[in-house]
């Protein structure tokens, strides 16, 4: 491994400002939900209304994540950032004085209209970064998100502490607020010099969106079907071992694995297939529960499944980019973030029933077998992916 091929990336024109600004820009969007969740709990609420609002708000940006991107496919960035961060100052300055069954309701609109930070960075940097270097981008991107993942959340429940969770709703507003303007400002090229100069035209939906592209998002929902399986069951570990004021150093520390990974596979001379990288760490997480119910030796364990956390994920972004024609890129990176947000959304109520029937070392187990099973329905259909479209489009339709 080598610095070189990250000092290479940072030096071409625009990627070094496009990846600070979204770190800062994904701060205030990883700290929304433990945000919501506590403003819940204040209330005198519990955990199944605050579970009932994250799930309204999960519905929400699923559908709107692809919808978004199909809109900057057609129409450009700016407009699309400025609609959403209009309606996120709009909730988020709102939300903390309304009542309960209004507030879920507002959350799915809020889910709706998201702001598109996590799939437009990748879109950009698809389209700053040439098809040889995207391994690398996309492998610092997903440390950025790390970072921002181990910096939001954080800073939530630190805001919540302090100033409560009314003006912790506020601040959170007002930097989703300063994400778009920053984004809109900066105005990101959603395609590169050469596919802009290319001669433009349509495709079908049918024609990118193959069975192939479909399990790869399948294979991109497993991981974080496996990651979030994984988060609980650390939680509980540490909670039933009387630990739990050190939960934040675990979860910390199993991102500090993630981020390792990322950093180490961005650097090596060549790349793997996301099956072989997200099937290798459903094979891994399996036996993880096996070393006991110390949570010390269970972070132990998590280390060689840990370090491939990122580069599992960036390697099915980087695979998307390849097979998706320009003029649907934004759609297809929303299809990918909607994946992994179904992922989740999944993993928390199975690994939470199996958690309070087995366990969380049975739940490390399942959540392993759902990758590896996940991976090989894939096989098949990687094996018949057909050609990338080369040529620039207008628009999927």
């Amino acid at each position: 491994m080598a610095i070189e091929p990250y000092r290479r990336l940072l030096t071409l024109p625009g990627v070094r400002t496009l990846l600070l600004v979204g770190l800062l820009a994904r701060i205030p969007s990883t700290a929304m939900g433990i945000t919501l969740t506590l403003h819940i709990r204040s209330l005198g609420l519990g955990w199944l209304a605050a579970g009932a609002v994250g799930t309204a708000t999960t519905v929400g940006m699923a559908i709107g994540s692809p919808l978004a991107g199909r809109f900057v496919d057609r129409h450009g960035l700016r407009p699309v950032l400025l609609v959403t961060t209009v309606a996120q100052l709009a909730f988020w300055s709102s939300a903390w004085a309304l009542p309960y069954p209004v507030l879920v309701v507002a959350s799915v609109a809020a889910g709706l209209l998201s702001l598109p930070v996590f799939s437009v960075i990748r879109q950009c940097l698809t389209a700053l970064v040439p098809s040889e270097q995207r391994r690398i981008g996309f492998s610092l991107d997903s440390i950025m998100v790390e970072l921002a993942y181990m910096t939001g959340p954080a800073l939530g429940v630190v805001g919540i502490t302090l100033l409560g969770s009314g003006w912790t709703m506020c601040v959170v507003g007002a930097g989703l607020t300063c994400s778009g303007v920053a984004l809109a400002l900066l105005n990101p090229p959603i395609r590169s010099a050469e596919e802009l100069e290319a001669p433009e035209e349509k495709v079908l939906r049918r024609q990118w969106l193959t069975p192939g592209l479909i399990t790869l998002l399948g294979t991109a929902s497993a991981s974080t079907f496996v990651l979030t399986a994984t988060e609980l069951s650390l939680v509980a570990t540490i909670e039933q071992a009387g630990a739990t004021a050190w939960t934040g150093l675990g979860i910390g520390l199993w991102c500090v694995y993630s981020l390792i990974g990322g950093f180490v596979y961005g650097g090596l001379s060549r790349g793997f297939s996301p099956l072989l990288l997200i099937g290798a760490m459903g094979v891994l997480t399996i036996p993880v529960g096996l070393v006991g119910a110390d949570w010390r030796w269970v972070l132990v364990a998590l280390v060689p499944a840990g370090m491939l956390c990122a580069p599992g994920l960036s390697s099915t972004v980087e695979t998307l980019s390849r097979w998706v024609p320009v003029g649907a890129r934004g759609e297809a990176m929303g299809l990918h973030g909607t994946a992994l947000l179904i992922g989740g959304a999944a993993s928390a109520p199975i690994a939470g029933a199996i958690i309070d029937g087995a366990g969380p070392g049975w739940a490390l187990a399942a959540a392993g077998v759902v990758g590896v099973v996940m991976v090989l329905v894939a096989l098949p259909f990687w094996r018949r992916i057909p050609e990338p479209v080369e040529q620039p489009v207008t628009a999927a339709v």
